[in-house]
């Protein structure tokens, strides 16, 4: 009886001990979900100049550790891009959007994050000045940031109809706009609670200077958008998103800049 060549079996078990190797490698290999990255502080800081601060980096990190289905990476994009980008699947989602905020025509599948921040008007503190200085806008200067649809303006992003309609001065800085307020260029500006939280945190001096209303203009309840196609589902993501609600995750990110953490609304 001829024995088997010794060469051939080692080669023949070789080949069986990489394929069995490389099957579990190729299963576990992430799915790699782009997320558009707008400057939009303090969620966002300045995406495209390579700033991996705000709360954006936050939350993917924390994503990106609670599994390993999933590979979340940042896209920068800009404010008035972020919409052509999505529907050119340059990225896969939108987080901390409305889907009142110029998407109703684009589609996609909105996701409830739970996550809540209000956007406030802020004046000069005076003597004389209380909430009613906010009751009516008509005959005041307001710093806008430009780009961002307001509820006063009816969601009107549109610079030329801000000035014309709100004596509006639109710039692409809150810090300048709650510096124009403090200085007397401005009458009145409007920004995010978590930002004000951030800026006075840094400004300790403003603290006396700054009267904030009690009036909102408009809650931010904050909603991630998918593209129809996108390497994951709705229902997947929700999923994640519960995940590290439950873990204290989303706490442990947001609670510091006075943005709620609540279980999302049912539809």
């Amino acid at each position: 009886m001829t024995p088997t060549p010794m060469p051939q079996a080692v080669s023949f078990l070789f080949m069986l001990a990489t394929l069995w190797l490389a099957s579990p490698a190729q299963a576990l290999e992430a799915v790699e979900v782009k997320v558009g990255a707008a400057h939009f502080p303090p969620y966002t800081v300045r995406p495209e100049k390579g700033a991996e601060t705000g709360l954006l980096p936050q939350l993917v990190e924390a994503l990106n550790n609670a599994q390993q289905r999933y590979h979340f990476v940042l896209v920068p994009t800009s404010i008035p891009r972020r919409f052509g980008d999505f529907q050119q699947g340059r990225t896969d989602m939108a987080i901390f959007e409305n889907p009142l905020w110029g998407w109703q025509d684009i589609p996609h599948v909105k996701v409830d994050m739970g996550l809540e921040d209000a956007e406030v008007f802020v004046a000069h503190r005076q003597p004389d000045r209380d909430e009613s200085y906010f009751a009516d806008l008509s005959g005041k200067r307001l710093a806008l940031y430009s780009g961002y649809h307001y509820a006063f303006a009816n969601f009107n992003a549109d610079p030329k109809y801000l000035a014309e309609h709100y004596n509006a001065t639109l710039t692409y800085s809150h810090d300048s706009n709650l510096l124009m307020v403090q200085r007397g260029r401005a009458d009145v500006a409007l920004v995010t609670r978590s930002y004000l939280s951030d800026f006075l945190v840094r400004n300790p001096s403003s603290v006396g200077q700054i009267l904030t209303s009690e009036r909102v203009d408009q809650v931010y309840h904050h909603y991630a958008l998918l593209r129809p196609g996108a390497p994951i589902s709705g229902s997947a993501f929700a999923s994640l998103l519960h995940q590290l609600r439950d873990q204290g995750e989303l706490l442990r990110i947001f609670q510091p800049y006075q943005i709620s953490v609540s279980p999302p609304k049912a539809d």
